[in-house]
């Protein structure tokens, strides 16, 4: 398991070194510190529980950086952002990304991914009657777990 996230953090190491020296931004440590701290996450983040788990590991970084690097990890495409409600935006990692989409619990707010083959297939359909290619999609239900 640990070869693996080695494996994968060198992965996004060099596509954000290297996204970094396109744009002629600075390599900071905090910024690859950043990173690495979120590829060790599994799941969904917001910038308060990662600045706690930083803080928590020792790392010394501001949110003002945090908010910044996760603006460039987003422009770089290796993270993605979530806006699932009460204004609080949701984040999670998105190389090597597995399409998936959400259902909230209105009442506990809990935050379900699913896999749908036929949402695929119902994107193919769509690109192909409008002559589009879609990138990306973002899919959320809301409702009640059943007891």
């Amino acid at each position: 398991m640990k070869d693996s996230f080695d494996n994968t953090y060198l992965s996004v190491k060099k596509l954000f070194t290297d996204y970094l020296q396109r744009h002629k931004l600075r390599k900071t440590p905090e910024r690859f510190a950043i990173l690495k701290e979120i590829y060790s996450i599994n799941g969904h983040f917001d910038i308060d529980t990662l600045y706690n788990q930083m803080k928590d590991n020792k790392y010394r970084v501001s949110r003002a950086t945090l908010y910044n690097t996760i603006e460039l990890l987003l422009d770089c495409g290796l993270v993605i952002k979530h806006q699932f409600g009460h204004n609080c935006a949701q984040y999670e990692k998105s190389y090597k990304f597995r399409q998936h989409d959400h259902f909230i619990d209105v009442e506990t707010e809990e935050v379900m991914e699913f896999c749908d083959p036929r949402l695929w297939e119902i994107q193919r359909a769509i690109e192909e009657q409008l002559g589009v290619e879609i990138t990306h999609h973002s899919l959320i239900f809301y409702g009640h777990k059943k007891e």
